[in-house]
C-alpha cells in the first residue's frame, strides 16, 4: 500500500516539509511505500474551470499536475501538509487542490482513500485549525475518509517545528491513525475476498 504526502510550502526544507517527512517516516516504518510531492519543486497552474474534465477530456494545462493526479490516484493514503498563510493553506496547495477536480468529475477516484492533514503556524493558535479545515473540506469533497490525531483534528505544530515536541506528537499520532485505518481496511478487504 502507498501513502502519498503533499507538502504545500513554497519553501524547500522548511518546517512543513520536516513535519511531512516525520509523518511519512511513520508510514514507512509500518511497512507502507511512501512518496513525497513538494509544491516548491512542482509547476502547477491555476484551474480556470474550462469544463474539459466535465466532458471526460484531459486538462489542457501543460504542467506537473498530471504527475500529481497519477500519484494521488495510486495512493491508498494521502497526507496533505501546509504552513498557515493568512489563516489558511498556501496558494500553491490550493492550486493543487483545485486542479484535482478531474479525479472527482471522472468517477470519484479518491473515494474511500484515507487522509489526514498537517499544518504549522507561527504561534500555537496561529490559524492551524482553520488551515486543517480547508484540507479536510477538500478531502471530504473527494470522499476521502479523514482521520485526526486521536484527540483533535490532525497534526498541528508551531515554528520551529523541530523544537515543538507537542506538535510533533500530533503529527506522529495522525500518521499512525492513518496507517491504522489503512491496515483495518486491507484486513477487511482480505476477509471479504477469502484470503
Amino acid at each position: 500500500m502507498i501513502v502519498v504526502g503533499i507538502c504545500g510550502s513554497p519553501k524547500k526544507a522548511g518546517n512543513t516539509e520536516f513535519l511531512l517527512a516525520e509523518a511519512l517516516a511513520v508510514a514507512k516504518e509500518r511497512g507502507f511505500e511512501t512518496e513525497k510531492l513538494l509544491c516548491c519543486e512542482l509547476r502547477v497552474d491555476f484551474c480556470t474551470d474550462c469544463g474539459d474534465c466535465s466532458k471526460g477530456r484531459p486538462c489542457p494545462k501543460e504542467d506537473d499536475m498530471s504527475q500529481i493526479l497519477s500519484s494521488l490516484e495510486m495512493a491508498d493514503g494521502i497526507i496533505a501538509a501546509s504552513p498557515v498563510y493568512f489563516g489558511s493553506i498556501t496558494g500553491q496547495l490550493k492550486a493543487v487542490f483545485d486542479r484535482t477536480i478531474p479525479l472527482r468529475r471522472q468517477g470519484l477516484r479518491l473515494k474511500n482513500k484515507a487522509g489526514c492533514a498537517i499544518t504549522v503556524g507561527g504561534a500555537r493558535n496561529g490559524g492551524q485549525e482553520k488551515a486543517l479545515e480547508c484540507v479536510h473540506s477538500w478531502m471530504h469533497i473527494h470522499g476521502i475518509i479523514v482521520v485526526g490525531d486521536d484527540a483533535h483534528f490532525g497534526g498541528i505544530a508551531v515554528r520551529p517545528a523541530a523544537e515543538d515536541r507537542i506538535g510533533r506528537k500530533t503529527v506522529v499520532s495522525s500518521a499512525n491513525k492513518l496507517c491504522d485505518l489503512l491496515e483495518r481496511t486491507e484486513k477487511k478487504k482480505n476477509c471479504w475476498s477469502g484470503e
